[in-house]
């Protein structure tokens, strides 16, 4: 049997929908219907020849207007015609709970169910993840810094290379390889990973970062700005404008002066440092805070600037040389000639020079006697010569006198 409400199947012997819990018909209702339909009916069986016209009867319409009010308010009865009894309603009412309470029961194991099987597949695509994520480039970087951390260079070697068999833009992977060599104090292998690399992906703007990186942690900033100009790829250079640092431009251009120069050093970076001493700079060398003076002779100046992130310039070099007119020959008296006995003789000396002189006719050098003060002429005749010699070892001509005394 079928709810004539909602639709549902109702089981025999159960009074009330087990869904929406309607009562149950069980006795049909009166209708008035019947009764005009069994006369029409009987009419003609007796022989009547008037047509079977229901629709046109009199009484078929009252009948039929009679019967739906009350077909929409009559009750459903039980099988005796009587109403349910208050205990039936109730051990319906129980059964209708009870059956609800299965249903609630079976859709939460059903639910359970769903979420185990949710849960395994999770659970499953958790280890299909896990033992993808083992083997893909990060996880390979991970083990081989932990077995760098370990010593291991060996194993550590391994995953690096397995790592750029992935993927060969990365820098990561070529960081690890030089700090294999780094911990083993072999930097110029641990520089050739990246050089090799550069050179075979010239494009590559992140590789020279890592570079420049590692020369930085090694303390080997001089060669980022040769790394760099090297490069002639715009883009990359463009990339590492943050590692470019302009070099310092000289006040004096280089060449030969004849009196005592000065040289000043500008530019836009944070610091400038020079040397005097053919050496090239660092920043443990002196530090430009005023004009450099340049002294007699040859002065080579070598300077770099150093931006905010501490990278130096390309070494700028300027030579200079400074030579001072050199004094004439010295003034030596008296003059050539006849003289007493006893006699001194007295050489004119300049500043910054020293006087050397020999009586024996040979040329004076720096290892002749210096003269220091009048010497007394000797006796008979004497060839007199003397020089002068500054602090650079400029010598001026020899000057030559002849003496016989008396």
């Amino acid at each position: 049997m079928k709810c004539s409400y909602c639709g549902a199947n109702i089981p025999d012997g159960e009074l009330y929908c087990p869904e929406c819990g309607t009562e149950v018909q069980i006795v049909p209702d009166y209708n008035p219907l019947e009764d005009v339909l069994a006369k029409q009916v009987k009419g003609s069986i007796d022989g009547s020849t008037r047509p079977l016209d229901l629709y046109s009867d009199e009484t078929y319409q009252q009948a039929l207007s009679d019967t739906q009010p009350q077909r929409r308010s009559q009750r459903r009865r039980d099988d005796t015609g009587r109403q349910p009894s208050a205990r039936s309603r109730r051990e319906a009412e129980d059964r209708r709970r009870q059956q609800i309470a299965r249903k609630k029961t079976l859709a939460k194991k059903k639910k359970i169910r769903t979420l185990i099987i949710l849960a395994m597949v999770f659970i499953a695509l958790g280890i299909v993840s896990f033992v993808i994520y083992q083997t893909s480039y990060s996880a390979l970087i991970r083990k081989g810094n932990t077995a760098l951390g370990q010593n291991d260079y060996t194993t550590a070697n391994d995953y690096f290379n397995r790592a750029v068999s992935k993927d060969k833009t990365n820098p990561d992977a070529y960081t690890g390889l030089a700090n294999v060599f780094v911990d083993q104090d072999d930097l110029g292998s641990a520089e050739s990973v990246f050089l090799d690399v550069i050179t075979d992906q010239p494009d590559n703007a992140e590789l020279y970062k890592a570079c420049i990186k590692f020369y930085v942690k090694t303390k080997q900033t001089s060669k980022i700005p040769l790394l760099i100009d090297n490069c002639d790829e715009a883009s990359v250079v463009d990339a590492l404008k943050d590692y470019v640092c302009d070099i310092p431009e000289f006040s004096l251009e280089e060449g030969t002066y004849d009196d005592v120069q000065e040289v000043s050093l500008t530019g836009n970076a944070a610091s400038i440092y020079y040397t005097t001493d053919g050496t090239d700079p660092t920043t443990s060398s002196t530090k430009y805070s005023e004009p450099i003076q340049l002294a007699e002779g040859e002065t080579v100046v070598k300077a770099i600037s150093v931006n905010d992130n501490k990278i130096p310039s390309m070494v700028v070099a300027k030579t200079y040389t400074i030579e001072l007119p050199v004094a004439d020959a010295p003034a030596v008296s008296p003059s050539t000639g006849q003289h007493n006995a006893g006699t001194e003789i007295t050489i004119t000396v300049p500043e910054d020079y020293t006087a050397y002189y020999t009586t024996d006719g040979t040329d004076p050098t720096s290892d002749s006697i210096t003269y220091t003060g009048p010497v007394t002429m000797p006796d008979g005749q004497t060839v007199f010569k003397a020089v002068l010699i500054n602090s650079k070892g400029k010598t001026t001509q020899v000057t030559t006198r002849t003496y016989i005394t008396d």
